[in-house]
């Protein structure tokens, strides 16, 4: 993590050799417009929250084909050379899902991040807005401790939180997506 500190401006192809020369995958690293984002290995609560995201929007998209959700690690950056990021759940449009490149990913219908202590900063603000910049329809903090969610849309200047469901109704599905966030933040 020295290395990635002495960086006062970061291209996504510096991020990605950072990325590519860690052994373990950890930490990982993401660019916002320049500015370097370093997030250490996710804790168990954190993977556990994120599959059964995934789960519930993997179950939903069968039923309903708006797109493909995804986990990180993913390489966005929207084709912005000083933009690279990883969001921890994503859903890319069906007609845009990337077959051998993210770099072919130039739209997102959900993005979602786990806020943990170390992130959070990160995430309700730099990562935020860039995801409100590119369009984002949706985008979801997550926060397990406080079991709720920040809700945020393109236009938020105020993001709501929600703390007792998750609802995603993308273009094109006839029913919404929902899952209860007592169901998703469940103990073992």
């Amino acid at each position: 993590m020295g290395m990635a500190a002495s960086y006062d401006f970061c291209t996504g192809d510096m991020v990605r050799a950072l990325n590519e020369a860690e052994p373990r995958n950890w930490p990982r690293y993401e660019t916002v417009h320049g500015e370097l984002l370093v997030s250490p290995a996710p804790r168990v609560w954190h993977q556990r929250v994120v599959t059964r995201l995934v789960v519930e929007l993997c179950r939903y998209i069968e039923r309903e084909p708006v797109g493909e959700a995804f986990v990180s690690p993913a390489d966005i950056s929207w084709g912005l050379p000083d933009v690279l990021t990883q969001p921890d759940v994503f859903v890319v449009p069906a007609q845009q899902s990337p077959n051998e490149q993210w770099s072919a990913v130039r739209q997102l219908l959900l993005a979602v991040e786990g806020a943990s202590p170390s992130t959070v900063q990160a995430d309700r603000f730099t990562k935020r807005r860039l995801y409100q910049e590119q369009g984002t329809p949706l985008y979801w903090l997550l926060d397990p401790e406080a079991r709720s969610a920040e809700i945020w849309t393109p236009t938020d200047s105020i993001g709501r939180i929600e703390r007792e469901r998750l609802v995603w109704t993308p273009n094109g599905a006839s029913l919404p997506f929902e899952l209860a966030l007592a169901d998703l933040f469940r103990p073992v």
